[in-house]
C-alpha cells in the first residue's frame, strides 16, 4: 500500500494537477480506503492537527519568506543586469570571457538571491541575446546559462538548504532516538550553510575551467569581444566594477558572515538580507512604492506555494507511516547489497530520477523524512548527506528531458535556439555536476571540515 500510493502521486502529478493537492489527497483518500479495509489505523490522522501547528510556529522556517523577498527584490532593482555588463567588459576581452562572466553572476545571483527560476530567466534575458550576437556556439551559451543559473541551489543563503536544514534536523534526532541516543545532538541550517560552501565553490571552479578550455580548443565557439566594441578605458572600468559589486557583496557578507561568526541565526541573517536588498534597490533607485508591492505579492505567493506543499507533504508522510511505509523502505535498503554505500547510492539515483517529475520542495518534504533517518542511522555524516542530497537535485534540474532549468530557458530563449542545442549543452555541466557528487562521495571532508573549523 505504501508503495502503491507513492506511484500514485507520481500518477496524478503527470497528469497535471497541483503538487500541494496532489500529495495530501492522494494521501486521504489511501487512508480512507485503507480504514474500509481495516488496514489503516484513523488514529494516525489524529497527530495531523500538531504536525500543522509544529510547521506554522517553526522558527527555521521564518527565513524562507525572507529570503524569497531578498531575492525577488534583488530582481526588480536591476542588480543581474547591472552585474553582467559589468562583468562582461571585465572578462570580455578574452576567449571564453562571456561564459566566465555569466558563470561569476550566476554565483553571485545564487548567493543574493537564492531563486533558480528567477536567475535562469532573467540571465536568459539578459546573456543569451547578447552571446548570440557575439557568436557564440548557441548550445555553450545555452548550457553556461542553465547552470550558472541553478547554482543557487548549492552556494549559501540557499532556500532548499534552509528546507533540508530543517527536515535533516528532525529526521538526524529521530535517526539518535532509533539508536537509543537520548540526549540528541542537533543540526542547524548554519552547519549546512558552512558544508555547503566549499563544494560550491569548487562547482563554480570546474564550470569556469571547462569554458577555459573550450575556449582554448574551439576558438570559434566562445569568441572575444572585438577591442572596438569595448565601453571602457581601464580607469573607468575598475571603478565600475568597485561601484557595482561592490553593493551585492556587502549584502552577501553580511548575510553569510553574520551566520558564519555566530552573531546571528540564518532566520535573524535573513531579515538583514532582506532589509539590505531594499536598501540596494533604493541605492539603484528602483525602489517605490509600486515595486513593493510586486515584490510582496511575489514573495506571498512563492512562500504560500512552498507552505502548501510542506502540508500537503506532512499528510503525505504522516499517512505513508500509518500503512508501514518507513519499515518497508527501511527493509528495502538495509537489505541491499553493499550496505551503507548500496543503500546511499539507491537513494541518490532515486532522487535523480524524481527530480525529473518533481520540484526540490516535494523531494526535500516526502522523500528526505522517509529516507533521512535510515540512512543517518547507518553512521552517515548529516551535513554531508544534505550537501550531496542538494547537489544530486541540481544535477536533475540540468537533465534532458525534464530538467527545470531547461524549461525555464526554453520559455525565454529566442526561436533561433533549438531545444537539442540546450540538451546538447547541458551535457557537460551534467558530467561536471556527477564528478562533484564522485568527488564529495570520496572526500567527505569537502563538506564537514569547514563546519568543524567554524563551529568546533
Amino acid at each position: 500500500m505504501p508503495l502503491l500510493m507513492f506511484l500514485a502521486v507520481c500518477l496524478v502529478l503527470l497528469f497535471g494537477y497541483p503538487v500541494a493537492f496532489s500529495l495530501g489527497g492522494t494521501a486521504l483518500l489511501f487512508a480512507w480506503f485503507g480504514s474500509l479495509i481495516g488496514y489503516f489505523d484513523d488514529a494516525f490522522l489524529q497527530a495531523l492537527p500538531n504536525r500543522l501547528y509544529g510547521i506554522m510556529t517553526n522558527q527555521t522556517l521564518i527565513a524562507v519568506p525572507l529570503f524569497v523577498f531578498m531575492g525577488v527584490m534583488l530582481e526588480r532593482s536591476r542588480v543581474a543586469e547591472n552585474l553582467l555588463d559589468t562583468m562582461a567588459a571585465l572578462f570580455g576581452p578574452m576567449r571564453g570571457g562571456l561564459g566566465i562572466s555569466v558563470t561569476l553572476v550566476g554565483m553571485l545571483l545564487a548567493a543574493s538571491t537564492g531563486i533558480v527560476g528567477a536567475t535562469v530567466v532573467t540571465m536568459g534575458l539578459l546573456s543569451l541575446p547578447t552571446m548570440l550576437k557575439r557568436n557564440y556556439d548557441p548550445a555553450l551559451a545555452a548550457g553556461t546559462i542553465c547552470a550558472a543559473g541553478t547554482l543557487g541551489q548549492i552556494i549559501p543563503p540557499s532556500i532548499i538548504l534552509v528546507l533540508l536544514g530543517d527536515v535533516l534536523s528532525a529526521a538526524y534526532q529521530q535517526a539518535q532516538l532509533d539508536m537509543g541516543i537520548f540526549s540528541p545532538e542537533t543540526l542547524s541550517v548554519g552547519d549546512l550553510f558552512v558544508g555547503a560552501l566549499i563544494p560550491g565553490l569548487m562547482l563554480v571552479g570546474l564550470y569556469l575551467i571547462y569554458q577555459l578550455l573550450i575556449a582554448y580548443i574551439k576558438p570559434d565557439a566562445a569568441p572575444a569581444i572585438p577591442l572596438e566594441d569595448r565601453q571602457y578605458e581601464k580607469g573607468a572600468l575598475l571603478l565600475q566594477v568597485l561601484k557595482v559589486l561592490m553593493p551585492p557583496l556587502l549584502l552577501i557578507v553580511s548575510v553569510l558572515g553574520s551566520i558564519l561568526t555566530g552573531m546571528a541565526t540564518p532566520t535573524e541573517a535573513a531579515s538583514v538580507g532582506a532589509m539590505g536588498a531594499i536598501l540596494l534597490a533604493i541605492s539603484q533607485r528602483q525602489f517605490n512604492l509600486s515595486t513593493l508591492k510586486e515584490v510582496m505579492s511575489g514573495t506571498t505567493k512563492v512562500t504560500s506555494m512552498v507552505f502548501l506543499i510542506f502540508i500537503g507533504a506532512s499528510i503525505f508522510s504522516l499517512v505513508f507511516r500509518g500503512f508501514g511505509g518507513d519499515e518497508v523502505v527501511t527493509e528495502l535498503l538495509t537489505d541491499l547489497p553493499g550496505g551503507v554505500v548500496g543503500a546511499m547510492v539507491v537513494v541518490m539515483l532515486v532522487m535523480f530520477l524524481l527530480g525529473f517529475i518533481l520540484d526540490f520542495i516535494e523531494i526535500t518534504f516526502v522523500v528526505v523524512p522517509i529516507v533521512g533517518p535510515i540512512l543517518l542511522s547507518m553512521g552517515l555524516d548529516p551535513i554531508w548527506l544534505g550537501v550531496m542530497i542538494a547537489i544530486n537535485l541540481q544535477t536533475s534540474f540540468l537533465t534532458p528531458p525534464f530538467g527545470f532549468a531547461l524549461f525555464y530557458l526554453r520559455g525565454v530563449a529566442p526561436p533561433e535556439v533549438t531545444t537539442a542545442q540546450i540538451y546538447r549543452g547541458v551535457a557537460p555541466f551534467i558530467v561536471i555536476q556527477l564528478l562533484m557528487l564522485g568527488l564529495l562521495a570520496y572526500w567527505p571532508s569537502l563538506a564537514t571540515w569547514l563546519p568543524k573549523v567554524v563551529y568546533g
